[in-house]
């Protein structure tokens, strides 16, 4: 399965599998039943040894220090990375506002289930073919805990991050916010899987993690915990109080994602 038939599948699953649409049984607003959740997809691909990904191991900078490929999977050749950008009905009701807005919290939960679900799909897939494949996410091995040292006060830490994976795949930088942007925008969610298949890597067209960020500081206006500046880096611990408070009154849905909303980097890498 190369590249191609990949996005073929995620294209299908998209537009034909219910795992794409608010099940309404789940649905929080009557007409949010039916509605999609991602439409399309950016994939990009990484030398199982490229370099950006060989330095995120004990990377204090980053404050990561992941697994490697060929630790999740013995003869690792690639990580492959995919970007799903959220549908634009729920990106746009999303927009301004103290608190996230209900397709949001959907497009979170029911949302990361669908992701989960073709990425599991995709790598059964190369599977068949004869390849051995891993997905991160989804791995027992997986570990997320918390570092309290230095600025901010509090970060997770993890053994893998999904958007360094996607700029050492060449889909794009980092904004204020953290979160990554693409050609496809901000707005969405991220997955990889790691395989023994070698594919050709995508080149990146950047150098530097900030390359794409126009700084224009929405993200950090649109911010309701003022986690973000356009000075420091973003105070995550400000982040985590404000996300623990939205969990509290929706459990079990929680999210925010207002920095992804109404800025220039929505929907696409802006213009510099």
């Amino acid at each position: 399965m190369d590249t191609g038939k990949m996005e073929e599948f995620i294209s299908w699953f998209q537009g034909n599998d219910p795992g794409n649409r608010i099940p309404e049984d789940l649905a929080k607003k009557p007409e949010y039943a039916g509605r999609k959740l991602y439409d399309g997809v950016v994939l990009g691909v990484a030398a199982a040894d490229d370099p950006v990904i060989v330095s995120l191991k004990n990377n204090s900078e980053a404050n990561l220090d992941i697994m490697l490929p060929d630790e999740w999977l013995p003869g690792a050749k690639s990580v492959i990375s995919f970007f799903f950008p959220f549908a634009r009905w729920l990106i746009e009701e999303n927009i301004g506002g103290e608190w996230p807005s209900e397709g949001w919290l959907h497009g979170r939960i029911e949302g990361q289930k669908a992701s989960d679900d073709v990425i599991s799909a995709l790598a059964e897939a190369v599977r068949e073919e004869g390849y051995e494949a891993v997905v991160p996410s989804l791995d027992p091995r997986l570990m997320i805990y918390m570092k309290y040292s230095g600025y901010p006060e509090s970060l997770y830490r993890t053994n893998w991050s999904e958007r360094h994976a996607a700029y050492a795949a060449g889909l794009g930088t980092f904004g204020l916010s953290r979160g990554l942007i693409t050609e496809r925008g901000t707005a969405g969610r991220f997955a990889s899987l790691v395989t023994t298949m070698r594919l050709e890597p995508t080149p990146r067209y950047y150098t530097d993690l900030l390359e794409y960020c126009a700084k224009c500081g929405a993200c950090a206006r649109y911010c309701p915990p003022g986690a973000i500046s356009v000075e420091h880096l973003k105070d995550h611990s400000l982040c985590d109080v404000y996300l623990a408070g939205i969990r509290e009154k929706e459990e079990p849905y929680y999210g925010c994602g207002k920095c992804q909303c109404g800025v220039p980097c929505s929907y696409e890498r802006p213009a510099l």
